[in-house]
């Protein structure tokens, strides 16, 4: 088992390539970005810090999506819930939703799930620092930062500054997969 280790200078390109993408799709258009907790959110927040400095209406809420999944039963036995934090009109809304990592969609779906319990967006799309691919569900993102190669087993480790005190991610493959 060996881990390649991504630095904070990639997840910093990989964070201006989701804005610039987002830049070039969306036309100066009023936009929302949702980030899911934990680190979508950081994600999402350094998107709109870039995003900023144009002539646009942004907004930026947190969703977390801890009741919504559907591996609940799963979770620590206490798990950490906190609260979603939308202090806009979701409904009619051109909502960007936020993930540091997609992998099996599951996430995703849960988000959606709990996004719609405040109104219906006119539209989302989702943006995602990581696309490590192996979908168990047909979602797919409309904006990527960093395409990872990975095997179904290997673990993506992301760790950001305002979470977890340091820039990195590390993809750890597990043998005989």
């Amino acid at each position: 088992m060996h881990a390649l280790t991504l630095t904070a200078e990639d997840i910093a390109a990989g964070v201006e390539r989701l804005a610039a993408a987002i830049r070039g799709n969306t036309d100066g258009k009023a936009l929302a970005l949702v980030g899911i907790r934990s680190r979508g959110d950081e994600v999402a927040e350094r998107v709109l810090n870039l995003l900023s400095s144009e002539d646009r209406e942004l907004s930026f809420g947190v969703l977390d999506i801890s009741l919504y999944r559907d591996d609940f039963g799963h979770l620590h036995e206490n798990p950490a819930i906190k609260e979603s934090d939308i202090p806009f009109e979701v409904e009619g809304a051109h909502i960007i939703l936020v993930d540091d990592v997609l992998f099996t969609g599951r996430t995703i779906r849960a988000a959606l799930d709990a996004l719609s319990d405040y109104g219906r967006p006119a539209k989302i799309e989702l943006a995602v620092l990581i696309d490590r691919g192996h979908r168990e569900m047909p979602i797919q993102p409309d904006y990527v930062g960093i395409t990872l190669d990975t095997r179904r087993l290997d673990h993506v480790l992301v760790s950001l500054e305002g979470t977890d005190g340091a820039d990195e991610i590390r993809i750890v493959e597990q043998e005989n997969q």
